[in-house]
């Protein structure tokens, strides 16, 4: 590939990134995550150090963390001042930040590259808790009191085991609240369409463990400072994370280092035999390469379990051009749409009983988890 077609991938990427976090509709705490990743598609320094980052590694989003990892160690003045710290909330966006992020990645380039060549791209955002709360009304609908055991695929530093600590706001045609009212970690989402099966309690979790090729140790003061920095400069996103980040400490739970494909079926054979197993999976399987999904797929049936695989990512390939499930779904159009428009996340569910598969498209899931679209029927592709 020449260097302005990477150039061009690139900057497709950052664009289509900004329109998924931020489009026309989103609240308005969403436009400097839009603008930050717009200006790394139109500045020149800012393209070529994304342009410079392997594929495989999110050259946008990796280097846009890395913008916000030194500018929270440098505090320049004014760019520091544009984005949320928590607690802070959202601060003032203006015709400055432009010039100040394009003077800051000149002054800073060589620092950003190296930063990027160092680090890879984290985003745990415990906001899609949401999406996978509502996937587990529709699993446990037929046995509500069935425990489970919650395996956490990619799971990063542990945030996405702890659904059950957390509170959860909906709002949609009717408003509703799960889980514990005294959590520190508030999560709302708005039903922009349709009626997910939002479960009265939480399901118990019987178990729960973490896979990762890289767990993350939140008692590492490195390790947060650099989470924190792959988060999008949205008020909401900044407070969620350093609340869960305070929960995962508090209650930590098992994180098994190892590739996914390769570890998940010793750490489910593990796992109690009365437990209904249920995989998640958010933003992950969308960055593993195609024989690897597969692989993963063909497993799941091999396992002896009772199993439910949640997933909450976009269409493959990542990009306007995606027109695949990870999970092997048929898709429906509007989830095409969806994500032609702009990175979109396609919720999930793939079941196994006795070694039978079957699955559906179930919605539709703002990256963030800002909000969510239920499709209430099942979708010809």
């Amino acid at each position: 590939m020449s260097p302005d077609d990477v150039r061009t991938r690139v900057r497709d990427q950052a664009l289509g990134i900004a329109a998924g976090w931020s489009p026309p509709d989103a609240p308005p705490t969403w436009a400097l995550t839009a603008e930050l990743f717009r200006a790394i598609a139109d500045d020149d320094v800012l393209l070529d150090l994304a342009a410079a980052i392997p594929p495989d590694r999110l050259p946008p989003l990796l280097l846009s963390a890395a913008v916000r990892h030194l500018a929270a160690r440098e505090a320049p003045d004014p760019l520091a001042r544009y984005f949320p710290t928590p607690g802070s909330g959202q601060p003032s966006l203006d015709d400055g930040f432009r010039p100040a992020l394009a003077a800051f990645a000149r002054e800073h380039a060589d620092t950003l590259a190296g930063l990027c060549a160092a680090h890879r791209y984290q985003m745990n955002e415990v906001g899609r808790s949401a999406d996978v709360l509502a996937v587990l009304g529709d699993v446990t609908e037929g046995a509500p009191d069935r425990p489970i055991a919650l395996v956490d695929l990619g799971t990063g530093a542990g945030l996405g085991l702890q659904l059950d600590r957390y509170r959860y706001h909906y709002a949609g045609a009717e408003t509703v609240d799960v889980g514990d009212p005294d959590s520190p970690v508030r999560l709302t989402c708005t039903i922009r369409a349709g009626d997910p099966p939002i479960p009265t309690t939480v399901p118990t979790i019987a178990a729960r463990v973490g896979i990762d090729v890289e767990p993350l140790d939140l008692d590492e003061p490195d390790v947060r400072d650099w989470l924190a920095a792959c988060i999008p400069p949205e008020t909401g996103a900044v407070d969620r994370f350093a609340a869960a980040t305070a929960v995962v400490r508090t209650h930590p739970a098992p994180l098994v280092r190892g590739d996914l494909v390769d570890t998940v079926a010793k750490v489910c054979a593990e796992l109690p035999p009365e437990t209904l197993l249920v995989l998640v999976d958010t933003y992950v399987h969308v960055f593993l390469p195609d024989d690897e999904r597969a692989r993963f797929r063909d497993l799941l049936p091999r396992l002896g379990r009772d199993l439910e695989w949640i997933s909450v990512d976009p269409l493959v390939p990542l990009g306007p051009e995606g027109r695949e499930s990870v999970q092997g779904l048929p898709v429906p159009e509007r989830a095409v749409e969806a994500c032609r428009a702009g990175v979109t996340g396609v919720v999930g569910r793939l079941s196994v009983r006795d070694g039978a598969v079957s699955g559906r498209v179930l919605g539709l899931a703002h990256p963030g988890a800002a909000w969510l679209e239920w499709l209430d029927a099942p979708q010809p592709r």
